[in-house]
């Protein structure tokens, strides 16, 4: 579904069928030099079970055009002119990686606008080392390596997926090959750049889920502990997997993003 968003079109997924915006809506938020397929298990299964889901390709990415936000708070005034242009008064965000961290801003800039916030593989700080940036800028399909190698659990690394027939380090560095040019670099320098206000943080009021990774090597799991205390009755869910739940953890991921949205 195309809407226009700060005067560029802008799409999003609805998981296959024809959304009806009288229904609780979910709206999903990707990573990284990513798209809304990163989300294709839970958003089906939302869609399917009662829920309005747009799983957003933000500018710049996928099937939206427009420019690369350089500010996490310019990312998250996006999102909340995506709901605008949706006409939803409310949503519940869902977000991973980078994309938590545009969720959680859109939460603290606009809680009016958020029934629930669910960070999956997120940090405050997501600091990001310099190596790393420094290969986004100048090297960059040496860094698209470096994230699906990091992106993931060793485990995975070795050809285990919860998907037959498919590696998942494969299919990520297929997806971020098709990123534009710039985006991981200007998405990294985001990252690292942001943050918000710890009073703010420790004033949301908005119902909070933390999902991290056991095994992440990007946003460890002590990180998503220590965000999940700094937000107020904030739920913290650990799942057996990598800093790609999404796809490592596609079930269990779904069960907690269930019980946490019902």
């Amino acid at each position: 579904m195309q809407f226009i968003v700060q005067g560029y079109p802008a799409y999003a997924y609805t998981g296959g069928v024809e959304p009806d915006f009288k229904l609780p809506a979910i709206v999903f938020v990707h990573g990284a030099a990513f798209d809304h397929s990163v989300w294709q298990w839970q958003s089906r299964y939302f869609a399917h079970h009662g829920c309005c889901v747009l799983a957003v390709d933000l500018p710049g990415h996928g099937r939206s055009p427009g420019m690369i936000r350089a500010r996490i708070e310019d990312w998250a005034s996006w999102l909340v002119a995506l709901l605008d242009a949706a006409g939803l008064a409310q949503a519940a965000l869902v977000g991973h990686s980078m994309g938590s961290l545009i969720a959680l801003q859109a939460a603290l800039a606009a809680p009016d606008r958020v029934r629930r916030l669910a960070l999956v593989g997120s940090a405050v700080p997501m600091a990001v080392g310099e190596a790393f940036r420094a290969a986004a800028r100048e090297a960059p399909d040496v860094a698209l390596d470096m994230e699906a190698a990091w992106g993931h659990a060793r485990l995975s690394q070795l050809g285990a997926s919860a998907v037959p027939g498919s590696t998942l380090l494969g299919a990520s560095r297929c997806l971020n090959a098709r990123s534009r040019p710039g985006a991981l670099a200007a998405a990294l320098e985001a990252c690292n750049a942001y943050r918000p206000d710890a009073q703010a943080l420790g004033s949301l009021a908005v119902p909070t889920l933390v999902a991290a990774g056991k095994r992440d090597q990007m946003t460890p799991f002590k990180a998503g502990r220590a965000l999940a205390s700094a937000i107020p009755g904030a739920r913290l869910v650990a799942l057996e997997a990598g800093h790609s739940m999404m796809s490592e953890a596609p079930r269990e991921l779904l069960r907690a993003l269930g019980d946490f949205l019902a």
